[in-house]
């Protein structure tokens, strides 16, 4: 466990009570925070907690490892079982486990959050050195908190559960020895390695094997052979090893491949006997092994310089040197066929012929072959079928030879493969039960787990909050090493002749499975309900609120049409619906903040509002584009949009016309003092005030989202991107804020998102080049541009991993795969640190609430010159687009 994750962790308590905006939180709709039936719970990544999700999850399914927890209590001494305790914080650690475990058992939410049992946990990992403890030491860690928890019983039942014995035997100094000794988790090199089997060999053998059988002095070695194996049997992989030259670890990504079941007779203590002569064979076949494929390498790879290839091919190469014909360059070749007449380095041995002369048009002349292959200058057909003969005969016998020692080496694989495949050797089989891996560097990176469930019969992969079904293949894929930055770490064997290790009890008076609530002891079982009528009260008060705006929505819906109805029916006829052309002005210098376009020219009071309603009803029918959206010149198509009570709109409608700035003319003044009129004669009763300012604040919320999304999108177009960042991010924000109180509340969700990605992409890259340069103040501009703006906004495009767009996603992927395409490369030692500092941060694959500075300050604008800027951008962005097209 690093302790970065302090830091975090007390990052994370203090933006609960910071007035920073919240980036991301738990989606709003409680259904998509649902359980789906059968489906495990996740867990909450918390900061830097995704190390704490798969061991944790690993061990729940655990299902005896469960109960155990689940079912355990205290001593009723707890005085004496605190001053037994290494450690005090064990007790309210297993308080927190349980109810932890008891929600991921019968919790109705998709995830659930382990804040309280990470808070204990992380006081236990105080370094006092500045360098990062990795997980297999939390793991430890856990190991030694349970046992101590369980310690007053009479047989431990963790120690039962995770420890076994080997027997150590050997010679030290010349003087044999054997002693029994107990382990845990099992350590297991992957440097140098194939695959599991191979590393479990070399490390039960420890110095020369030979020296076991020997008295002399000064020799020493030792075999470990397992006495009693324990029920789980966990085998950490060291992927980490420390660079001398560089001074920092750095993790091994070769491949090692491990089998779904392990079988493990050839290494326990009773079998020790027949293993030293299967192993000794081994040896010998290794060594015999060896000199064959040595041997087979000189047929392979013939030749004494740099570039070799197989004698075969030599061979049959030097036959069709031999047997190619000559190129030809003058008729005198042609006509006398020896090499009397060839000119060359190879003709001073021959008297020097005199070469006719060429007559271009009246002589014949076979023009040499540009592509013709190399050839003998002379040969005879005696030579040419000598030479043959014995080049074909050498090539059969190099590859009669070659095919034996083929042959010899393939079947001494299939005898080492078998080696151990007898039945004799294959009674102790271990099933694989999860699998923990990371992905990333020795001090950055990500975990997951991968989990067998036998009741589904399928892998199934943990990360944090999502819990999906996995395949074999996959897990292979992401485990075995050697594919991108991913490997496992740690494997975890369960004893397959032990079932009730991975399998649901059942219960002795009916016989029926134990599961879900059933299995909770009492105090549990009601807190766990108590937590599901919280939830199920949550998921009903959104119901009934979702129920409730379709209602009223429904309702005004019904409440405009019978007014257009009752309307309709009067005999002047005189409301247009739609409105004429002519009615509709043009936008000009009187359009204000949510108030009329012009005041009506003759009709009365009444027919003026209907009439302005009417267009103003045309208006929000329409299907107009993002640069012309009438919602922000008309507050009142905003609401009609968006259904508002008719109460809401009659009050919007007559306020607008009371207002003092429409009485530019003796007529528009008759018509507001009687809109003001009827204003105060509205009783209180039938106007809820309240939810009248709530839209209101609600179109006044969109305004700002506007300018938010028109600020950042001109910086955009002028390549001021960290500038722009930020409104891009807060436009988007409040804008998702609003879509989820309806669709037209806002505006088009990817149209923000868009550009709020681009903006990020656009923002790595430099920052990319700047980390390049590796010059200051360029390095430290790119690593604050990378820190303050670019990684803190990540979790924004990963909020949901079901409900964010693929798009979002490949752009995480790309700005990671940008900085991880750097390791591996040399580079200065400073930009080398500079790397390892910073990848940490990029590759937090954590989806949590960060708090994020406040918001720019907006400036005053009039709602004419919003609406022009607003379409201004938009249209000059779609240009600039489809030019790029």
């Amino acid at each position: 466990l690093p302790h970065v994750l302090e830091a975090s962790i007390a990052e994370n308590k203090g933006s609960l009570t910071s007035t920073h905006m919240e980036v991301w939180s738990d989606p709003p709709n409680p259904h998509d925070r649902k359980r789906q039936e059968n489906c495990p719970v996740g867990l909450k990544n918390v900061g830097n907690t995704c190390w704490f999700s798969a061991v944790i999850q690993s061990l729940f399914h655990l299902l005896e490892f469960q109960r155990l927890v689940l079912q355990y209590s205290p001593p009723a001494n707890t005085q004496d079982l605190l001053c037994n305790q290494k450690e005090p914080r064990n007790l309210p650690f297993m308080q927190e486990l349980r109810c932890l475990f008891s929600l991921m058992v019968g919790s109705k939410r998709r995830y659930v959050d382990p804040s309280r049992a990470v808070e204990i946990l992380k006081g236990a990992f105080k370094s006092t050195d500045s360098q990062q403890q990795d997980v297999s030491e939390f793991s430890h860690k856990l190991l030694d908190w349970l046992e101590d928890a369980f310690q007053m019983k009479p047989k431990n039942p963790m120690v039962e559960l995770f420890y076994g014995h080997f027997v150590a035997v050997g010679v030290l100094e010349g003087k044999k020895f054997e002693n029994t000794e107990t382990f845990g988790q099992y350590p297991l090199q992957v440097n140098g390695y194939k695959d599991l089997h191979e590393s479990l060999e070399a490390a039960m053998i420890e110095g020369d094997i030979e020296s076991l059988h020997s008295e002399k002095p000064g020799v020493s070695g030792q075999e470990h052979w397992f006495a009693e194996l324990p029920p789980v049997l966990t085998f950490e992989l060291s992927r980490f090893q420390f660079n001398q030259v560089l001074g920092r670890p750095e993790k091994i990504h070769n491949k090692l491949e491990f089998p779904a079941v392990l079988y493990l007779d050839r290494y326990l203590n009773r079998n020790r006997d027949i293993t030293r002569v299967k192993r000794r064979e081994m040896r010998r076949l290794k060594e015999h092994l060896l000199l064959l494929q040595q041997r087979l390498e000189r047929y392979m790879s013939y030749g004494s310089g740099p570039k070799r290839c197989p004698l075969a091919d030599v061979l049959e190469y030097t036959v069709e040197f031999a047997s190619s014909q000559p190129i030809l360059s003058s008729p005198s070749m042609t006509d006398q066929g020896s090499p009397n007449s060839t000119e060359g380095p190879l003709s001073a041995p021959f008297p020097q012929q005199r070469v006719p002369v060429h007559k271009p048009l009246t002589q014949s002349r076979v023009l040499p072959n540009p592509l013709g292959q190399p050839a003998p200058r002379f040969i005879t057909e005696e030579e040419l079928r000598v030479l043959e003969g014995c080049l074909q005969r050498w090539r059969s016998e190099v590859e009669k030879d070659t095919r034996e020692l083929q042959g010899y080496i393939s079947r001494i694989h299939t005898t080492m493969e078998l080696m151990y495949s007898d039945t004799t050797l294959m009674q102790v089989p271990y099933r694989l039960h999860a699998v923990l891996v990371h992905e990333g560097q020795a001090s950055a990176g990500h975990y997951w787990a991968y989990i067998f469930s036998p009741q589904l019969q399928h892998w199934l992969k943990f990360n944090d909050v999502s819990v999906t079904k996995s395949t074999w293949e996959e897990l292979v894929r992401d485990s075995f090493g050697g594919y991108r930055n991913a490997s496992a770490y740690c494997l975890m064997y369960v004893d397959d002749k032990k079932p009730f290790l991975v399998q649901e009890k059942f219960d002795k008076e009916t016989g029926q499975m134990l599961s879900g609530l059933d299995k909770l002891p009492a105090d549990l079982k009601e807190y766990v309900k108590e937590d599901n009528r919280l939830f199920e009260k949550e998921l009903r008060e959104w119901d009934m609120l979702q129920a409730h705006r379709a209602a009223v929505e429904k309702l005004a819906s019904a409440m405009a049409g019978t007014s257009t109805e009752s309307e309709a029916a009067q005999p002047d006829g005189q409301e247009p619906s739609p409105p004429e052309s002519g009615v509709l002005p043009p936008y000009d210098e009187n359009v204000k903040y949510g108030q009329l376009t012009v005041c009506p020219p003759t009709p009365s009071t009444p027919q003026a509002i209907k009439l302005e309603y009417g267009r103003l009803l045309w208006l929000a029918q329409q299907d107009t584009s993002p640069e012309n959206d009438p919602r922000l010149l008309y507050v009142m198509v905003y609401l009609i949009k968006n259904q508002a009570p008719k109460t809401i709109l009659e009050r919007t409608l007559l306020t607008q016309f009371a207002d003092r700035d429409l009485s530019f003319n003796e007529q528009c003044k008759n018509i507001m003092k009687v809109a003001q009129e009827k204003l105060h004669s509205i009783r209180p009763e039938e106007v809820n005030i309240e939810e009248y300012e709530t839209w209101h604040r609600d179109y006044h919320n969109f305004r700002e989202t506007t300018v938010f999304l028109m600020i950042g999108l001109e910086l955009f177009q002028k390549e001021s991107y960290v500038e722009a960042l930020m409104y891009l991010i807060y436009s988007y924000q409040y804008n998702k804020k609003l879509l989820s109180r309806g669709p037209y509340r806002g505006h088009d969700k990817e149209l923000i998102a868009h550009y709020r990605r681009e903006c990020l992409l656009r923002l790595n890259e430099h920052a990319a080049a700047l980390f390049q340069s590796g010059e200051e103040p360029e390095l430290s501009d790119g690593m604050t541009i990378m820190n303050e703006l670019v990684v803190p906004c990540l979790p924004l495009l990963l909020a949901n991993e079901e409900q964010a767009e693929e798009r979002d996603m490949a752009a995480v992927e790309d700005i990671r795969n940008r900085w991880c395409s750097y390791l591996g490369q040399e580079m200065e030692p400073k930009l080398q640190e500079t790397l390892t500092d910073f990848l940490p941060k990029l590759l937090d694959c954590s989806v949590e609430t960060r708090s994020f500075r406040d918001p720019p300050r907006l400036p005053s604008l009039s709602t004419l010159e919003l609406r022009e800027r607003f379409s201004r951008v938009l249209t000059s962005l779609r240009q600039t687009s489809a030019k790029e097209r």
